[in-house]
């Protein structure tokens, strides 16, 4: 039988004095001068941001903590109306919603995007992988493009990529995901431009992160943004408005 591999992380360890984070101690380089944003580049990169990267990456963490009364926000709110003792069963309830159509489509945007230019040193014809995106995606919605709100533009996008621009993060992918928009537009003849989940995933890939864990980035910042429904919901309940509104419309043909 072959010898099991023993088992290992490098993410974190702690003896009885010291708590140690990515080669970082906790209490002495962390605690004070680390912001919760720079933390998260750590733990998704292994390093702590430079400057730069550290405007950009905070820019786009921000962007979806909050959006008023998504279905997240809803869930949250309900789950906590059911079992207030456990916030964090609330939170969680909100966070698995977070898929293809709201806050998790960065991921599959970020995923065209990573497959289109494996190597952003070597980009190739941009407006060729464009059009190839959108031929893949003839009957399919393309992820990170359009706005059932926002129009004509989600003004996230603009801000997003002006953000990267400045800060030298305004590569490939970001030039890819735009094209895919306006491809897409003259096609299709609607607007169609992009999205705040599709600049999160052109900005986090030009930041280099694998798209497999993209998503991640919002789950982290929505889960903030839930807390703070669930303060207002035990400050302000609506659950129970909901429930009782929803029922009596879904109800009326029967009376």
């Amino acid at each position: 039988m072959a010898a099991r591999k023993p088992l290992r992380t490098d993410i974190c360890w702690s003896t009885e004095k010291t708590i140690t984070i990515k080669g970082l101690d906790l209490c002495q380089d962390v605690m004070g001068k680390v912001s919760l944003g720079d933390m998260a580049f750590l733990e998704l990169t292994d390093r702590l941001p430079n400057e730069r990267e550290s405007r950009v990456f905070n820019a786009l963490a921000v962007i979806l903590v909050e959006h008023g009364m998504t279905p997240s926000a809803i869930v949250t709110r309900m789950t906590l109306s059911g079992a207030p003792e456990a916030m964090q069963a609330a939170v969680a309830a909100g966070l698995s919603g977070l898929g293809s159509v709201f806050v998790g489509s960065m991921e599959n945007a970020a995923r065209i995007l990573q497959e289109a230019i494996p190597d952003p040193s070597s980009p190739g014809d941009i407006q060729a992988l464009a059009d190839r995106i959108v031929d893949d995606h003839a009957k399919r919605t393309i992820p990170g493009i359009g706005h059932h709100i926002h129009k004509p533009q989600d003004p996230r996008a603009p801000r997003l990529f002006e953000i990267a621009a400045e800060n030298g993060y305004d590569g490939p992918y970001v030039a890819l995901m735009k094209a895919v928009a306006d491809t897409a537009t003259a096609r299709l003849g609607k607007n169609l431009p992009v999205n705040a989940t599709g600049a999160i995933a052109a900005v986090a890939s030009e930041l280099g992160i694998p798209w497999k864990v993209v998503r991640g980035i919002g789950v982290m910042s929505r889960a903030i943004g839930l807390v703070a429904h669930v303060l207002e919901e035990l400050r302000n309940p609506m659950a129970r408005d909901i429930k009782a509104m929803v029922e009596e419309q879904a109800t009326a043909h029967l009376r």
